[in-house]
């Protein structure tokens, strides 16, 4: 008879951990449910601003994500769990499932933090998480072309959804409590040169400033008050201020939590009850959360082989316990500075697929690879005003740079690929 495995969660890394087993499980020992609260299946949420391009969801879909084919594997998509029973091993679903379990496994992943900003949860206030998120962040822009947008939060995600912003046709505002950019990750010289790089894309920076209040004025429009006295009237405010797990189920049903946060595991992704596992950014491993996708399908491919009777553990971190190894943004890891390996590791940047109006700019990933690792972009060959130093987004280097690493980044005017080096 077929045990049975319940999946919370059908993101990246639950995604990841049902193919894994579904590939090692020879003998279908495991008849998999996978409960997802989004009506999508499984998608590309690290190249969610992608979706801009074509605003075409199956574009993001990952592959095999329905398990159309797959008899072990059933999938309700836009149920979500409400309760764990751990004394029967059920779970509840909000439409009035209840689903046993010989292993139930947490891939709930985060959400973003919302400061308690007064007026945070007016209209026309969004996070940047889904692609519901940015269908709803497009509404509201397409209503008020060429009207202001702020961010809250100036770190990559943050940057990610300015850029976003910008190509929704609105003239975005980034607004950062830190005295630069990206601060976990980039050092003074490192934030002023992203600082120029985006403010050359179109954004308008305010950093070392908190946003005090948030009020809805008379014609719509959101009246966002800064601490240094300033203003700025806009028709969308986006939240990117960090991510925080999704434990509530866990700390609903009694298992043992982080101190900061995220369900306790051990080194295999066990929690403290025996029959239940976390993976991916939920999961405390050890009591540290990781919040990239790579360790999250580490934690995936382990759970997968412990259930099929395996020691898998996890690797722990490259670096020293000093170092924030994954470039996380969990609270976990909020106070540690990434290594440069890491960074250039995290930022790497690959040639660009076919281009599209938004393909023309450097996205914000590769600024920001840029800014962190010091990286001069230059031109690799004649291609027009670039071969003349005159490329406004693309500067050729001030002196002789020893070339240490090549990338790829894309060249606005002339629309084609040039080097970056270092």
């Amino acid at each position: 008879m077929n045990k049975k495995v319940v999946v919370i969660g059908h993101g990246m890394v639950g995604h990841r951990f049902v193919q894994v087993l579904r590939e090692r499980d020879a003998t279908d020992q495991w008849q998999v449910t996978v409960l997802g609260e989004e009506a999508d299946a499984a998608y590309d949420r690290v190249a969610l601003s992608s979706y801009i391009d074509s605003w075409d969801r199956d574009t993001l879909a990952l592959t095999g994500n329905d398990y159309a084919e797959d008899p072990m594997v059933t999938l309700r998509l836009g149920d979500p769990v409400v309760g764990i029973d751990r004394t029967n091993q059920t779970v509840s679903t909000a439409a009035g499932a209840v689903l046993d379990y010989d292993a139930l496994v947490m891939a709930t992943g985060s959400y973003p933090f919302v400061p308690p900003v007064p007026g945070g949860d007016a209209e026309g206030c969004f996070v940047y998480r889904t692609m519901d998120d940015l269908d709803a962040i497009k509404a509201a822009a397409d209503k008020s072309p060429g009207s202001a947008g702020v961010v809250i939060g100036g770190g990559l995600l943050g940057l990610e959804a300015a850029n976003a912003l910008r190509l929704m046709g609105l003239a975005p505002h980034v607004v950062e409590l830190n005295p630069r950019l990206m601060h976990l990750q980039v050092d003074e010289g490192g934030g002023a040169l992203l600082t120029r790089l985006v403010t050359d894309l179109g954004l308008t920076v305010h950093t070392s400033v908190s946003t005090q209040a948030i009020e809805k004025a008379a014609d719509g429009t959101l009246s966002v008050q800064l601490s240094d006295g300033s203003t700025i009237d806009a028709s969308v405010l986006v939240f990117s201020a960090g991510i925080r797990p999704r434990d509530e189920l866990a700390r609903e049903c009694g298992l043992e939590l982080a101190e900061r946060g995220g369900i306790f595991t051990d080194l295999g992704c066990q929690t403290s009850d025996l029959h239940i596992y976390a993976i991916g950014e939920v999961a405390a491993i050890e009591g540290r959360c990781y919040g990239l996708v790579a360790p999250g399908y580490t934690t995936a491919e382990i759970v997968a082989d412990r259930l099929l009777g395996g020691s898998a553990q996890f690797p722990g971190p490259t670096c020293p316990p000093s170092s924030n190894c994954w470039g996380s943004t969990s609270p976990a890891l909020a106070t540690r500075t990434p290594p440069p390996t890491v960074l250039s590791r995290s930022f790497s940047m690959t040639p660009p697929r076919v281009p599209t109006p938004s393909s023309w700019f450097p996205t914000m990933r590769e600024l920001c690879w840029a800014a962190s690792s010091s990286v001069t972009l230059v031109p690799t060959g004649p291609c027009g005003p670039c071969s003349a130093g005159s490329c406004p987004r693309i500067r050729p280097p001030s002196s002789p740079h020893r070339v240490r690493r090549s990338v790829w980044a894309r060249c606005p005017t002339m629309r084609r690929s040039v080097r970056a080096t270092r």
